[in-house]
């Protein structure tokens, strides 16, 4: 046999042999594929047939302390865009029904670039059902658009509550990687308020409804009827421990003004109202929020974002006297039988420190009445710096309160140590005789004058100020409540009545706010003006009601109008008048109302 035929037979048999191998091996991937994973290719398969669609569980509302709904749950539309279906063509046509400039929906698309592109972006909220019925009539020319119905907050009982409820926002890209195992593009968050801290509680459970769609991606029906759909679960509601008629009467009485208040049940720590004037309107942050007004609120003097009942730290001027007094008497260093005298001013450590008016010899209940300074003077120097800090913090001024919706300053409590590091171990002594009338570096915010006078008002126990009582279960509706720290200063009860009843005279007697006396009522307070190098002075007032059995206490402060009397005080008188006489108040206005449409039937318009 030749060399040629042989090596012609041999690349015979190799040619066969790698023939015969690749018949085998797709013989065998033909097999595998089929029979060995088949499961895992029908998945696949139906992967390819199948669309996810995402269900947005309903947000949790809240309601008042009287089952009043104060923060709702409004339908609105929203479009939407699958990056993996959409063909940018389109943008100019959407762009122009949306009334938006050229580049809108692809600065959109560019800022969610990173995520899959079969996650749907959401580029609009809020669309009128114009917009809606064009979507309907297009659909089939525009893929990858379609609009879903979200809901909206809405705030049906007419208070504003700014920066009490807060505001939900579009996650940022920094808190989308944060929480991406919940969140996805597009998504709303709790941004601040009560939306903040209670998200996790409000924000649900996603549910997916799943789709049969064809090689074009359009619906072609449910898969397997709907057995595989997962409801959402709505969030859960809150209620709360606020009283709307009490909210609406502070909110009212603020406006105009700069400043706050704050009210709480003394036995439980539950604010029944908190507002911060000025405010903005959360029906503005509900769905999409103006360029305009949003450049407003940030270009606003008076910062209406910034919430003063928290975060406005300033001194407290007289309404630090109570605490003052109680600090002496608790620690034996006065008695009711101690006096000083008021001569209209004093001198201490080589400076003339004034007072109002000329007092004559006062012992502390008449000493609070008069918000004598001459007294509180003495009275500091009596007590000493290190036990005046210990009683303030004891309060719990130069800390935070802890209240549920966080965002808070410590304000400023000096001590002895503050002012060594200032001006050295020599340091002026005379500095103590404007703390001791709440002047000088101390500084308090009205959440933490509000818990100081509920301590006042309840003898030294309360609970950590709190604007949610609990949640209520999804299936049941039953309020889960939840719990907050008792706060105990451990003082007898005697000396907070010594103090109370020179609070008492303050309204009821010859002091500071008589103007505020109520015939219904007895109402017990403090009056505060606190100076200001920038302008007129801060007015505040403290105080509590019924006097024998305190079921609300107020802190009010209103920057840089001039008296606690005269500004802080009514709006306090207000805010307990429409806590403790609302049946009263309410039938009133009833009857106004009446007696106009009494009036308006039967007579002619002209008229």
């Amino acid at each position: 046999m030749s060399t040629d035929r042989f090596a012609s037979i041999q690349r015979k048999t190799i040619i066969y042999f790698i023939v015969i191998g690749c018949f085998a091996l797709f013989g065998f991937r033909l097999f595998q594929m089929q029979i060995i994973e088949h499961e895992s290719y029908s998945e696949k398969a139906a992967n390819n047939a199948i669309k996810g669609i995402e269900l947005t569980p309903l947000r949790g509302v809240f309601y008042d302390r009287n089952m009043n709904v104060v923060v709702s749950n409004v339908p609105a539309y929203t479009l939407r865009i699958t990056p993996a279906e959409y063909d940018t063509s389109l943008n100019k046509y959407l762009e122009a029904v949306l009334g938006e400039e050229p580049g809108y929906i692809n600065k959109i698309l560019y800022g969610n670039r990173l995520f899959s592109k079969y996650v749907p972006i959401r580029i609009k909220r809020g669309i009128d059902f114009k917009v809606v019925s064009w979507l309907e009539e297009n659909e089939e020319h525009l893929p990858g658009v379609d609009y879903i119905v979200e809901m909206q907050r809405g705030y049906p009982a007419g208070i504003r509550g700014s920066h009490m409820f807060g505001y939900t926002k579009e996650i940022s890209p920094a808190l989308l990687e944060k929480h991406k195992e919940y969140y996805k593009p597009g998504d709303y968050i709790g941004y601040s308020g009560i939306e903040k801290a209670y998200e996790k509680f409000l924000r649900g459970k996603k549910g997916y409804e799943y789709v049969l769609v064809d090689s074009r991606r359009r619906e072609i029906g449910r898969f397997k009827n709907g057995a595989e759909d997962v409801p959402s679960v709505k969030g859960d509601d809150l209620v709360l421990t606020i009283d709307s008629d009490v909210q609406r009467a502070a909110e009212e009485a603020l406006k105009g003004f700069r400043g706050a208040a704050v009210a709480i049940e003394p036995k439980t720590g539950e604010i029944l109202a908190l507002a911060s004037a000025p405010d903005f309107d959360l029906n503005e942050f509900s769905y999409v929020t103006s360029k305009d007004y949003l450049q407003k609120l940030y270009n606003d003097p008076d910062k209406p974002f910034f919430n003063r009942a928290t975060m406005a730290a300033n001194p407290p001027g007289s309404t630090f006297k109570p605490m003052e007094a109680i600090c002496a008497l608790n620690t034996g260093t006065i008695t009711t039988a101690t006096t000083f005298t008021c001569r209209g001013g004093q001198d201490f450590y080589g400076r003339y420190f004034k007072c109002d008016a000329v007092h004559g010899t006062l012992n502390v209940i008449h000493g609070i009445e008069h918000s004598c300074n001459v007294f509180f003077y003495n009275l500091i120097y009596k007590i000493g710096m290190t036990k005046w800090d210990e009683y303030a913090k004891k309060f719990g001024f130069g800390q935070i309160t802890h209240i549920d919706i966080g965002d808070e300053s410590k304000g400023f409590i000096p001590t002895p140590e503050y002012y060594q590091k200032l001006y050295g171990p020599d340091w002026p002594k005379s500095i103590m005789a404007s703390l001791g009338i709440g002047q000088g570096e101390v500084n308090v915010t009205p959440i933490q004058l509000a818990q100081y006078v509920s301590l006042i008002a309840n003898d030294g126990v309360t609970y950590t100020p709190h604007l949610v009582r609990g949640y209520l279960t999804t299936d049941t509706k039953k309020l889960v409540p939840f719990s907050y720290k008792k706060i105990d200063l451990g003082i007898d009860s005697s000396v907070f009545n010594i103090v109370k009843e020179g609070m008492f005279l303050v309204v009821n007697g010859s002091g500071t706010a008589v103007s505020i006396k109520s015939k219904d009522i007895q109402i017990a307070g403090k009056t505060g003006t606190a100076q200001n190098p920038h302008g007129k002075n801060h007015a505040l007032f403290i105080g509590f009601a019924p006097f024998d059995n305190p079921k609300i206490a107020v802190a009010v402060f209103v920057e840089n109008v001039g008296f606690g009397a005269t500004y802080a005080a009514p709006i306090a008188k207000k805010m307990i008048e429409a806590y403790l006489l609302k049946d009263k108040i309410k039938k009133e206005n009833n009857s106004k109302v009446s007696d106009v449409k009494d009036k308006l039937i039967g007579e002619s318009l002209a008229n």
